[in-house]
């Protein structure tokens, strides 16, 4: 089996010239990134989702069931952002312990992974946006704020069928104009978000606290309705693979390992850190969400904290959180679009894709194209498909990347157990395995739709590989030149 060693990694992380990506990013510059992916939809949108539909109350046992989960992988990955820093994130990891066509199957799942959580969140940018215009007496058509396959019913009690979700889809591409000009910009931009984000989920916990109706706890646990996912403790189950994808903020930061400064110190900082602060703060917020309103007035709704908001006596603070989650929900974007270019220039430099997703701009040295490319790809799914399908799509990614990351410490442990490691995994074997096992109990708790569409998308990504990507992979070429002579 083909693999990377890592001799070669490493000469990749090294190298400086034009056709090299900067480096530009601190600890704390990570932890932002992490936290400005992590603070998004999940938090503000799915949370409400989860809890109408899977967990009631209990959501926040759901943050907790996937958090483990994440700490466990989290801790894999900060072993391979160390010991291997190079952009790429899981994609390269899984060339260099189990070959090119399991690292083609990670990226080609890390490209669902990051395109369908921009999109998800795109989606609640655009039901925030207009909850935050009708306080003022401005309304979008219906028809241009959901995609084709929803509905909704109007005041006067007729209903219309969406065209496309017009919103959704601009402030990709505004975002997308953003981060091609690199990631210095961005990540200044992005720390600004943060600080804004993070005050506004603070003074939600804070003042939404003392409104609590201990009524809307009961029962904490909705009995389950005698299918599996819907309430009870496969509810629980089901809500943190729905949610999962919140997470997916450190699993980005590994994407950044080639533009960080000191990536054997940063790297471990920027992946634990962003996800021991998210973890305290989901929990948090999910206890006083579902204590301000009945689990069940979240149904259909990807913007549960405006609901939640009614329940209290602060009017300014509906549109003053509105309006920040509005400006904090490009943040998100903007780090998933910076993760899936970065992946993308590293499956290019490998030649297992084309050239232009790794030529950089001769100015701003970023994937330009690659941006551009893959920010409208964005956008249309943005605009076409509804939040909850992008939403079980990018959670089970998420989940599937992880798998391979625990993975990959088993086997580089066997392979290179003497290779320096800035950041040593804890309890191997039993950390990654632990990891494993819990991604793989709640990918199994997502609906079999999901997995149908995640199995439609890996199989359209081997008809890629097997058309083009193996022909041309540099790898393999540069192996077959070496039998050859």
């Amino acid at each position: 089996m083909l693999k990377k060693s890592l001799e070669l990694l490493r000469l990749e992380a090294a190298e400086t010239g034009a056709n090299t990506l900067k480096r530009s990013l601190n600890g704390v510059s990570l932890i932002a990134i992490g936290i400005g992916v992590i603070i998004g939809a999940g938090l503000f949108s799915l949370t409400g989702i989860a809890a109408a539909n899977n967990t009631g109350p209990a959501v926040t046992l759901s943050f907790i069931v996937a958090a483990v989960g994440c700490a466990f992988s989290a801790l894999c990955y900060a072993e391979f952002a160390a010991l291997v820093p190079v952009s790429g994130s899981a994609y390269t990891y899984s060339y260099a312990t189990m070959g090119e066509l399991f690292a083609w199957i990670i990226g080609w799942d890390l490209v669902l992974e990051y395109s369908v959580g921009a999109a998800t969140v795109a989606i609640s940018w655009s039901q925030y946006l207009i909850k935050f215009l009708g306080k003022y007496g401005l309304h979008i058509p219906a028809r241009l704020v959901m995609s084709p396959f929803e509905s909704a019913t109007l005041a006067d009690g007729s209903t219309v069928h969406g065209y496309v979700n017009v919103p959704a889809m601009l402030i990709v591409l505004a975002i997308t104009a953003i981060v091609t000009r690199g990631t210095k910009g961005s990540a200044s931009f992005n720390a600004l978000v943060v600080a804004l984000k993070v005050a506004v989920v603070l003074v939600f916990i804070a003042l939404g606290w003392q409104y609590i109706d201990p009524a809307n706890y009961q029962p904490y646990i909705p009995a389950n309705t005698g299918t599996f996912g819907e309430f009870g403790l496969s509810g629980i189950l089901r809500g943190a693979g729905v949610i999962f994808f919140v997470f997916i903020g450190f699993d980005i930061v590994a994407t950044m390992a080639q533009e960080t400064k000191n990536p054997q110190r940063n790297m471990p900082i920027g992946i634990l850190g962003s996800l021991a602060v998210c973890t305290v703060l989901f929990v948090l917020f999910g206890h006083v969400l579902t204590g301000l309103a009945n689990y069940t007035e979240f149904k259909n709704s990807a913007a549960p904290v405006a609901i939640a908001i009614e329940k209290t006596p602060y009017a300014w603070l509906s549109s003053a959180v509105i309006l920040a989650i509005l400006i904090g929900y490009t943040s998100v974007i903007l780090v998933d679009l910076l993760g899936q270019s970065r992946v993308f220039f590293s499956m290019s430099r490998d030649g297992l894709l084309p050239p232009v997703f790794s030529r950089l701009h001769p100015k701003f040295n970023t994937p330009a194209q690659s941006t551009l490319l893959l920010g409208c790809f964005i956008a249309l799914f943005a605009g076409f498909v509804p939040i909850a399908v992008v939403g079980e799509m990018t959670s089970i990614g998420t989940l599937l990347a992880f798998v391979m990351v625990c993975l990959g410490v088993l086997i580089m442990r066997k392979t290179n157990p003497d290779a320096p490691r800035p950041f040593r995994t804890p309890w191997v074997p039993v950390v990654p395995i632990l990891g494993i096992v819990v991604c793989l109990v709640m990918m199994a708790s997502l609906p079999w739709e999901t997995w149908l569409r995640l199995i439609v998308w890996l199989a359209l990504g081997m008809v890629i590989y097997f058309g083009y990507g193996k022909k041309h992979s540099k790898l393999r070429l540069a192996q077959v030149a070496a039998a050859a002579g």
